[in-house]
């Protein structure tokens, strides 16, 4: 079976223990966020990408209207939203764990427009809390989302992403330690803060256009 090209959505570096993607997608226009889809299907080789550091941030400590976006996880585990400064760091401002199986939350993309709303019940972040957040995928209620610390996993799987500017693709479990597949998808968001209380992310393009087709808001009371 062929595969389509991507070569203008991520960037992949072919060093060491890094290989090219072979099954990629072309991603124009993130309508094509769908084709995170065509990654739950087995079809042909896997995505394996490239290069290490830890910390935990607030959300609040980067002043940049534009941010890096990663979403991941396991094929059959459930999908982690992580913010980053910018596509090399594998130290994340935020890093939260979805409530939703990763294959669930790949169907609600199929229709072109996710948008996920967390709303928060703690009235303070600090690094000795936990925040949990009510979750919602485009209105419905699906479960929580909770604030992690990096585990070695993680800070593993963001190196080897960290030659992927944009993009979606494949890790193969072997370069995690793992028999599962790792999914992402990568892209810069625009940051907007609507007050202290409310914040909101919102995928650009490729072609720099600031669209609906993937928006994450974040609400405290």
């Amino acid at each position: 079976m062929s595969c389509p090209t991507i070569a203008s959505t991520a960037t992949h570096l072919t060093n060491g223990g890094v290989t090219s993607v072979d099954c990629q997608k072309q991603v124009r226009s993130w309508g094509l966020l769908r084709s995170i889809m065509a990654l739950l299907v087995p079809t042909c080789n896997r995505a394996i990408i490239q290069n290490p550091q830890t910390k935990h941030h607030h959300l609040h400590t980067s002043n940049s209207s534009v941010i890096t976006g990663t979403i991941f996880g396991y094929r059959r585990g459930k999908v982690r939203f992580c913010i980053q400064t910018n596509y090399k760091s594998t130290d994340p401002i935020l890093l939260l764990e979805f409530a939703v199986p990763t294959p669930v939350l790949a169907r609600e993309m199929q229709g072109g427009i996710l948008r996920i709303t967390l709303d928060c019940t703690d009235s303070e972040f600090s690094s000795s809390m936990l925040p949990l957040w009510t979750m919602y995928c485009n209105g419905r209620k699906v479960g929580y989302a909770v604030k992690c610390r990096p585990s070695k996993t993680d800070t593993d799987a963001l190196r080897l992403m960290s030659s992927v500017v944009v993009g979606a693709g494949m890790i193969s479990g072997k370069e995690l330690e793992n028999e599962d597949e790792l999914m992402y998808l990568r892209a810069n968001f625009q940051r907007i803060r609507g007050s202290a209380d409310s914040e909101s992310f919102h995928l650009i393009d490729p072609e720099e256009n600031v669209g609906q087709e993937l928006s994450i808001f974040f609400f405290r009371p």
